[in-house]
């Protein structure tokens, strides 16, 4: 048996790798105990997705009611299938640094010592495995504000003579600023994957993540920024913008766009403990107001949005990945979806799915 195992296989990431593996015919352990909805209320419920990968597929995909902070459950599910495990995808996470700020403990215990246990499992039981772990681009603090930029129209935008004009780069500074408790325990995570390949030489990898999107997401305003816009015009939700006067960049990548990323790695693994900046790059970024009028043009609704002019700490005026290095290694992969083909199927996708929920 050729075993997946997928840690928050409900969620938006994990849902598009756990189907994704199901239709190429391996067995798939999925490893969700619905925190989201604990971190964010009933909208954020996970299990519809859930539900779905169960019924699909009811012989391959083996879910796991199990919080990846308790090691004992965690190492019997490895223990279980052993060299059997090709392949883990860790995604779980606490994943807003506005809510780590209101539970730090809990926000470092998952994120950080829940990985641990991860890494500690596949250590001991499946060590020829690849490990794949879900960073953010949080983990290099606010470092990217201090980037030369120009105040334009609807967006900050850098400065075109700048190194990173094409993208952030993996040599960018993740020590000595301000990155939010979340952002350190990312970061705290990306170190021990990065630790773990480096020093049992493991097949181990960081993608640090932009804005990961796509329809299965179940956004929230703290978490999940283009999904949760877009159901907010939808449904005629206020929406509030949170400082830089709304001009703040994010690239946007679809979660199979991810997805394929992740597969490129399982399939041809390079120098282990590699870590890999992935967003949508030059190719499919936004600014928050330039979101709300592609929003309005798809739906043919209008935004009700308030401004705050107190941004969120450690908040990034302007992120754009450079997938430079990402596209060196594995020279096939390529993105498919922009941004206004994510925000597209967001809507048409939807559309009947929330006004049912609402």
């Amino acid at each position: 048996m050729s075993v997946v195992v997928i840690t928050g296989s409900a969620g938006l990431i994990g849902s598009e790798a756990s189907e994704y593996y199901l239709s190429k015919g391996y067995t798939v352990i999925g490893i969700d105990n619905n925190m989201r909805k604990f971190f964010f209320g009933d909208e954020a419920d996970t299990l519809w997705n859930r539900t779905y990968l169960e019924q699909k597929y009811p012989q391959n995909y083996i879910h796991h009611d199990v919080d990846i902070r308790n090691i004992q459950e965690v190492s019997h599910i490895f223990k279980r299938y052993k060299n059997e495990i090709l392949l883990i995808i860790h995604t779980a996470a606490q994943p807003s640094h506005d809510w780590a700020s209101t539970d730090p403990i809990t926000d470092f215990n998952i994120n950080a010592n829940g990985t641990l246990n991860l890494l500690e499992a596949f250590r001991l039981y499946c060590p020829k495995a690849v490990f794949i772990f879900t960073s953010t681009n949080k983990v290099y603090g606010d470092y990217p504000n201090q980037l030369p930029l120009k105040e334009l129209e609807k967006r900050w935008e850098i400065d075109p003579s700048h190194p990173y004009f094409n993208g952030i780069q993996e040599n960018m500074n993740v020590d000595q600023c301000l990155h939010s408790l979340f952002g350190v325990s990312k970061l705290s995570a990306d170190v021990l994957v990065q630790e773990y390949g480096k020093y049992f030489n493991l097949h181990t990898y960081c993608l640090r993540g932009g804005v990961l999107s796509g329809s299965k997401q179940s956004g929230v305003a703290a978490h999940g920024f283009i999904n949760y816009l877009m159901k907010c015009v939808m449904l005629d939700i206020p929406y509030t913008i949170y400082g830089h006067k709304g001009k703040q960049v994010r690239d946007v990548i679809h979660s199979r766009d991810v997805i394929s990323a992740m597969d490129c790695i399982f399939r041809n693994p390079q120098k282990c403990g590699e870590v890999y900046n992935l967003g949508g790059g030059r190719h499919s970024n936004v600014s928050i107001l330039e979101a709300i009028d592609i929003a309005q043009e798809i739906s043919g609704q209008k935004l009700k949005y308030q401004y705050s002019p107190k941004a969120r700490i450690g908040d990034h005026i302007w992120y754009v990945s450079s997938l430079n290095k990402f596209k060196t290694d594995y020279p096939d992969w390529d993105i498919k979806f922009d941004i206004q083909k994510i925000m597209k199927q967001i809507y048409k996708e939807n559309k009947t799915k929330w006004k049912k929920t609402t």
